[in-house]
């Protein structure tokens, strides 16, 4: 499924990303360049990010409204 319009980029490349390391909204943005132009798949990027990495209390993933800013800037 297309998560990104923008840079059509798909949740298999999200987490294909996640599974590389990209841990972090930003890592996974930066890596398959969903989020850079409008910035509004931002939340579904993160959702798929928590999905694969695990839940954000175990693996220290709170990302800041300063982090979605930051990954669709």
């Amino acid at each position: 499924m297309i998560v990104c319009h923008c840079a059509v980029v798909g949740d298999r490349a999200i987490a294909e990303a996640a599974a590389q390391g990209a841990t972090t909204l930003s890592r996974v943005c930066a890596s398959t360049g969903a989020g850079r132009d409008c910035g509004a798949c931002v939340f579904s990027v993160r959702q798929i990010l928590c999905e694969h990495v695990g839940s954000e209390a175990d693996h220290g993933l709170f990302t800041t409204s300063a982090e979605v800013h930051r990954a669709a800037s």
